[in-house]
């Protein structure tokens, strides 16, 4: 585009499309950011606002990448983000055409204007933490690396985005201040209307790359992680791959807490749907009866608020399997036609949330024994986003409990390897026991549980061990573990723990369940 058309607007398909970045507009006329890099950013421009025409490969890579010699892979990719942020209905074709041999043109029918709408910040559109991904900057002498330094943000900025409740903004409206090494991040994140800032930086070595990034609250200017990673250029889109991976796991458990803390601060009569949910997710982690009730009275009183919350609906169900596994409510009766009805309707109302599919497809192989249904909505959930570790470990719990030890294993170890220190991966340790103990391994299943229980105590572990106990002959363990297993169950016994498991187990994995427990001395 050029500098007299700086200031058009070009509208198309619900979107529009200016200087300041790609924005879908809303029902009320306001625009929402849409998460896309500035290299992307400025493949569109340069398409849209060709009236349809073909625009070669030469011209487009000479224009988005001026003076910079770039592979054609670059823009074969940058196409591709194109398409996936643009093209919402597979059915009809993208807008974005690939002309054989001469290049690509942009289809879709485009409108321009001088009027720009108003942008509606992020926090404003709907809940949960907001993010910018500012442009990594180059730090080498070599103009080169700017193609490095850009592509590795588009990539970060991708992924991030998979996450349905991080709201991301790619903005190449700071592309100008990327070489700058004292950049304020509250000033961007004021403009943008976001509360975090990711920004990061690229050197090159000779053949050694390092890149850095950091997370900011820029409300606070609060500094809350930061990383260096090492690499050689022979292999950019490895190296690409495995750092926009590895911040991916850094970051978004960490902006997880820091939403925590910042809800915990809000006083009760100010909590809406979002912030009730959050407190709950809080909660549920403390694993004790009473934090359990409290976690449920959080969740109703968010859907009191917001009745087609789906994030809501599905750690209410999900409470409610975990109040059962654990003997604190009853098997069957008001509180599990409760979670089923309102996982069913989690799942419906969903979209594309990983974390609801993920939670509500458990909790409906849990109570219903569907386990197609889960391992469905965990598959979808994993393509929606590869990087969600809690979608690979519930899919170890099912694929254990169905008797395929190596598959569970697999899923376990990829939800270890994404999020290693996830409060929660006493689950996945869970499903390793119980996969090693569907194999027979009973030593390594008890290595397992014996992790498990070193953050978790709850009678799911503990049962587990009792059996494996039992299979080993170690009886003065299995006295032991059967005394804390009373302490934390009213009725131990072989019975009311068949009845605790739930559905959807294969008959040989409760078989060797129990034959474990009786051989441990629990009563029938």
């Amino acid at each position: 585009m050029s500098g007299d058309e700086a200031s058009v607007n070009l509208l198309f398909d619900g979107l529009e499309l200016n200087r300041r970045g790609l924005f879908r507009l809303a029902p009320t006329g306001r625009a929402v950011p849409v998460a896309l890099g500035s290299r992307a950013l400025d493949l569109l421009l340069l398409l849209a606002s060709q009236g349809g025409a073909v625009v070669s490969k030469g011209d487009l890579m000479a224009g988005v990448w001026p003076g910079i010699a770039v592979e054609e892979s670059n823009l074969t990719k940058q196409i591709s983000v194109l398409r996936r942020a643009l093209d919402r209905n597979p059915g009809i074709g993208s807008c974005i055409q690939t002309v054989p041999g001469r290049g690509y043109r942009f289809v879709a029918a485009v409108r321009r204007t001088d009027q720009a709408t108003t942008v509606v910040p992020l926090h404003a559109v709907r809940e949960g933490p907001s993010i910018a991904v500012l442009p990594f900057r180059n730090l080498s002498d070599n103009p080169a690396q700017d193609c490095f330094a850009d592509s590795m943000t588009e990539d970060i900025t991708i992924a991030i985005a998979r996450f349905p409740r991080l709201f991301v903004v790619g903005r190449s409206s700071y592309f100008a201040d990327k070489h700058s090494r004292g950049l304020d991040a509250r000033r961007p994140a004021r403009e943008l209307g976001v509360r975090y800032i990711l920004q990061g930086s690229v050197r090159a070595d000779g053949n050694r790359v390092r890149i850095g990034a950091e997370l900011i609250d820029a409300t606070t200017a609060r500094h809350i992680w930061g990383d260096r990673f090492d690499g050689t250029r022979g292999n950019s889109f490895a190296l690409h791959d495995r750092v926009t991976a590895a911040i991916v796991r850094a970051i978004e458990p960490r902006l997880r807490l820091a939403e925590i803390k910042r809800v915990s601060r809000k006083s009760a009569e100010t909590l809406d749907a979002y912030d009730l949910n959050l407190r709950a997710s809080a909660q549920m982690s403390k694993r004790t009866e009473r934090d359990f009730a409290e976690v449920v009275r959080l969740l109703h009183r968010a859907l009191r608020l917001d009745p087609g919350y789906a994030p809501a609906m599905a750690q209410l169900g999900y409470a409610r399997l975990m109040q059962t596994a654990r003997h604190w409510i009853s098997p069957a009766g008001s509180e599990v036609d409760e979670a089923t009805s309102i996982a069913r309707r989690a799942i419906v109302e969903a979209g594309d949330d990983p974390e609801v599919l993920t939670a509500a497809g458990h909790t409906l192989a849990f109570f219903l024994g569907d386990v197609e249904a889960a391992l469905g909505a965990f598959e979808r959930a994993i393509d929606l986003n590869p990087n969600y570790a809690h979608a690979f470990g519930q899919q170890a719990m099912i694929l254990a409990w169905l008797n395929r030890p190596e598959d569970a294993i697999a899923a376990a170890q990829q939800a270890i390897h994404l999020s290693p220190h996830d409060p929660d991966r006493f689950v996945c340790w869970l499903a390793l026991a119980w996969a090693h103990l569907t194999a027979g391994r009973y030593e390594e299943a008890l290595l397992w549980t014996n992790h498990a229980l070193q953050e978790n105590t709850g009678a799911p572990a503990l049962r587990l061990k009792l059996s494996l106990c039992g299979h080993l002959g170690r009886d003065d363990e299995a006295k032991a573990c059967l005394r804390l297993l009373r302490e934390v169950h009213s009725e131990p016994t072989v019975a009311a723990v068949k009845r605790a498991l739930g559905r959807g187990k294969s008959p040989q994995v409760v078989v060797n369940l129990t034959e474990g427990l009786r051989q441990a001395g629990l009563p029938a």
